[in-house]
């Protein structure tokens, strides 16, 4: 809605170590500028090089026509006294200085900078927590290899290309997490990019090394036992493929027994290959969280769409809001979802950021068992937490939401501002703790989470909406604005339709900040009902 008139048994190929780690946007832009950096020592370095060699150059040269000259009269040339003690000085002195300069290490600039950057650099992690965004955002957005390989994505403003030794690696890490969907996926790019003629390190044989593998544990045997064939022609002496291949004659002939001794039932059940396609981390409400991702499967129809409005709101009343009222835009009815426009300024969304920055780290999230902040893999994103007493501004932000929700601010949480990064996702939760999760805010005793309050601090280019699975609502980020809803009923009893989700971003770059705003205080604010579902 716009403004009225305004995310088995036999050799198998190595696997990798295990990721999971999360570098956010912020992070990897002071990478670009340490890439850059040593870019620069490197080119001082070559040109130190070819300086080098230059001055050896020109020694050589005029050694070369020197020594022609002498060798057509030796004892002519050295009769010459000035030439005899030239003589001397060259092959006692000035070899010598030229051996030093030929044995002189000029990489010792560059090989100090990229020793002290490299404390910086990304590890095995974050390479593979990085290809694992990659493969989340091709099953949310529905992407085809092809398409992310030639950098085919909505928004981008630098098209990027996967080569084969990129598509490799992402196959390979799909491997190590038995993920053999994405596995085949990737292999066969990387096969389709080698049969195009694309010049790569990685051969064939190692690709269908791989993909047959995945096929095979996929229940496609007759493919898996035809790639293998195929990788024997490459390489008849492939010790693995060799093995493998009797393996899948010997399967496929116990079956072929087996479909001729039992019933239609019994052979149906034995041939049927496993379902692909499905992630090893599915979740029963995926495809409606994926599908609300995309834009897709909202359920607002448009009777329902004309009894949602935008007004100016003045925070009943309030001095600050009076003269000047906040833009109010209803998102959603039930939960009832409030978005406020130009509700956070450019300046103070930057001030906001830059006190974040320096201590972003992994999000955590509330664990129900112990009551305690803990990582978790279905929450990927970094954050920081900032109070009001550290900067005026989160002073000031805070009691802007005080003003405009009525909810006194003084017993919510800090502000916690996140970065989701590319396939930066917050997987289906809910904000308040259930009636199983007693203990999930003891600590704070201040209750549980009345109410959730959302600043978007960016635009983003593709992907990134906060969705609700439960009712089928996409609410889409945009810079200045925030949305609002209650997540416990005036009862004190949960709202479970709230359950919502932060979409991974496809491209570009997510900041948002929150505020869980809790049950103490709020007595006088929103008195309790007696029916459990107002």
């Amino acid at each position: 809605m716009i403004w009225c008139i305004l995310v088995v048994g036999f050799l198998l190929p190595q696997s990798l170590a295990d990721p999971g780690f999360f570098t956010s946007i912020g992070q990897m832009t002071d990478l670009i500028r340490t890439e850059k950096d040593l870019v620069t020592s490197l080119k001082d370095y070559i040109k130190a090089e070819e300086d080098k060699l230059e001055q050896i150059k020109k020694w050589a040269e005029k050694l070369d026509q020197l020594t022609s000259t002498a060798t057509k009269d030796p004892e002519g040339f050295v009769g010459h006294p000035v030439n005899a003690f030239k003589l001397m000085k060259r092959l006692n002195t000035e070899w010598s200085e030229l051996e030093n300069l030929v044995l002189k290490d000029m990489s010792d600039g560059f090989i100090s900078n990229l020793t002290i950057q490299r404390q910086y650099f990304p590890n095995d992690e974050d390479q593979v927590g990085a290809a694992k965004a990659l493969l989340r955002l091709q099953d949310t957005y529905n992407l085809d290899t092809d398409t992310i390989s030639k950098g085919d994505l909505p928004g981008v403003k630098h098209k990027s290309f996967l080569t084969v030794e990129d598509c490799f690696e992402l196959g390979k890490v799909a491997y190590t997490e038995a993920d053999y969907y994405h596995t085949e996926l990737w292999m066969e790019q990387a096969l389709r990019q080698l049969d195009e003629g694309e010049v790569s390190t990685i051969d064939k044989v190692s690709v269908l090394d791989y993909l047959s593998y995945a096929v095979y544990q996929q229940g496609d045997l007759d493919k898996a036992l035809l790639l293998t064939k195929k990788l024997l022609e490459l390489d008849p002496e492939h010790q693995r493929a060799n093995g493998n291949l009797k393996y899948f004659e010997y399967i496929m002939a116990k079956e072929k027994d087996a479909n001729k001794s039992a019933s239609d039932d019994q052979s149906d059940q034995k041939t049927t290959p496993k379902k692909k396609g499905v992630a090893v981390d599915y979740l029963p409400e995926r495809q409606k969280y994926e599908m609300l991702c995309r834009g897709e499967g909202i359920k607002m129809t448009p009777r329902r769409q004309k009894k949602l409005f935008c007004r100016y709101h003045d925070g009943n009343r309030n001095p600050k809001f009076i003269l000047a009222p906040a833009k109010q835009e209803d998102e959603w009815d039930k939960p009832r979802i409030i978005r406020f426009h130009d509700i956070i300024s450019d300046a103070e969304i930057e001030i906001v950021k830059d006190l974040a920055k320096p201590r972003l780290s992994r999000a955590t999230v509330h664990d129900p068992e112990t009551g305690k902040l803990t990582t978790a893999q279905y929450r990927v994103s970094k954050s920081a937490w900032l109070s009001g007493y550290e900067n005026p501004v989160v002073s000031r932000i805070n009691m802007r939401i005080q003003d405009l929700t009525g909810l006194d601010v003084s017993t919510a949480e800090e502000l916690q501002v996140a970065n989701y990064g590319v396939g930066g996702q917050y997987e289906p939760h809910f904000d308040f703790a259930r009636k199983d999760e007693p203990d999930a805010f003891k600590e704070l005793g201040t209750g549980n989470r009345i109410a959730t309050w959302l600043f978007y601090m960016s635009d983003v280019s593709a992907g990134g909406a906060t969705v609700f699975p439960e009712v089928g609502a996409s609410v889409w980020p945009k810079k200045g604005t925030a949305v609002f809803w209650y997540n416990l009923f005036a009862s004190g009893e949960g709202d479970y339709s709230t359950r919502h989700a932060a979409c991974p971003v496809l491209v570009g770059n997510k900041w948002v900040s929150n505020k869980w705003l809790h049950e103490r205080g709020q007595e006088f604010r929103r008195p309790c009902t007696l029916s459990e579902l107002e």
